[in-house]
């Protein structure tokens, strides 16, 4: 059967808006669909009520902060209540630290001599800003030459000193953002686990040190991880469903579908029946 759960609209950093992404996982014979924009849930909505052959659910991917030790930890919400106060709460105050950091980033970029503040504020008054939209843009004025080249150059943690004008943004804890997703009747699934340990540092998973981080993450709240991801090889598909049933884990399958803005990933995933169904079943009692 065919699913995505991690799926990404215009509302966030994706190229198309939240409507279209129904249309996409009706042409593409999706079972199983949620919407997991970054930091806000206000296209679920809309993409719920254009759905008419798949299941669709509520979603929100955050980054969380991920422990003394380790690189990236990205939670995704599934079935959350978009109306709960919690959770809105929870997501005005991210994305204040976004906006604050996304200033930061263009006064960084403003004193390295690359001013693009009217285009970016006004995507900030739309409430929509994000790096791949600064990217794009330097795409779009020369200053790089690809998508990917402009993250290496200006908007990593490690791009060249006399370039980069990247910034850390604030990051709740693992145990708040926990408590958040359950509070407002959500399932909370770690995103892409490779990048959780040695993130741009190595082509190997350390699978030992992600699996003991894991375990520790289930007793503070965790309820899956995404096993199979368009990022993974075959082999770290497999060993992540190994730790998954290890730690009795439910198990999710998700593209990273960005649109225009990731154009080599397509949409949708193929996964077994046997293998999703506890986490659709678990969604299916949060509706």
């Amino acid at each position: 059967m065919r699913v995505d759960f991690h799926v990404h609209s215009s509302s966030s950093d994706g190229t198309f808006a939240p409507a279209e992404i129904a249309r996409l996982a009706e042409e593409n014979r999706c079972t199983a669909v949620a919407l997991t924009d970054h930091d806000n849930i206000d296209g679920v909505e809309d993409f719920i009520s254009s759905t008419a052959s798949f299941k669709a659910y509520s979603g929100v991917e955050l980054s969380v902060s991920p422990g003394e030790g380790f690189d990236r930890f990205h939670l995704l919400a599934f079935g959350v209540d978009v109306k709960s106060d919690v959770l809105q709460a929870f997501l005005g105050k991210i994305r204040k630290g976004r906006d604050d950091r996304n200033e930061q980033i263009i006064a960084n970029f403003k004193a390295k001599g690359i001013d693009l503040e009217s285009d970016m504020h006004s995507r900030i008054r739309e409430g929509v800003l994000a790096r791949p939209h600064f990217a794009r843009f330097l795409v779009e004025h020369g200053f790089a030459r690809s998508i990917h080249e402009a993250f290496q150059l200006y908007l990593l943690e490690d791009s060249p000193k006399e370039t980069r004008c990247y910034e850390r943004r604030m990051r709740p804890s693992a145990e708040e953002a926990f408590e958040v997703i359950h509070a407002s009747g959500g399932v909370a699934v770690m995103a892409h686990p490779k990048f959780l340990k040695n993130e741009w540092k190595s082509t190997s998973v350390d699978y030992q040190a992600v699996k003991k981080r894991l375990a520790e993450l289930k007793e503070a709240g965790l309820d899956g991880l995404e096993c199979i991801y368009q990022g993974n090889s075959q082999e770290e598909n497999v060993s992540f469903t190994m730790i998954a049933e290890a730690l009795s884990l439910l198990k999710s399958a998700g593209s990273d579908f960005h649109g225009a803005n990731k154009p080599a990933v397509p949409f949708g995933m193929q996964v077994s029946e046997p293998f999703i169904m506890p986490l659709i079943e678990r969604l299916e009692k949060t509706i």
